[in-house]
């Protein structure tokens, strides 16, 4: 990875933090438009999650709705489905 990435990355999270404990929360369109998908590795958003909860930065859904650090834990570990045309293109 460049360290222009990481640099970059680096000063997203830490404008995240910023944010979120002048505020009292964050909300996960804030965090995904800071931090887009494949930015940060499963176990690093956790990382990123459980560091907010321990500063005291709530997340909120869509709707303002307060979401617990076990719910974004079980979003960040739940396996993903198969369609039936994977699992039969498969079996055979």
């Amino acid at each position: 990875m460049s360290s222009l990435k990481i640099g970059r990355e680096h000063k997203a999270r830490k404008a995240l933090f910023t944010r979120g404990i002048r505020r009292g929360f964050l909300t996960l369109d804030e965090i995904d438009e800071a931090l887009p998908a494949g930015s940060l590795s499963d176990a690093e958003r956790w990382l990123l999650f459980y560091s907010l909860h321990a500063a005291r930065v709530e997340i909120h859904d869509d709707d303002g709705r307060r979401v617990a650090l076990e719910e974004l834990r079980a979003s960040e570990t739940e396996p993903e489905t198969e369609t039936e045309g994977e699992s039969a293109s498969r079996d055979h």
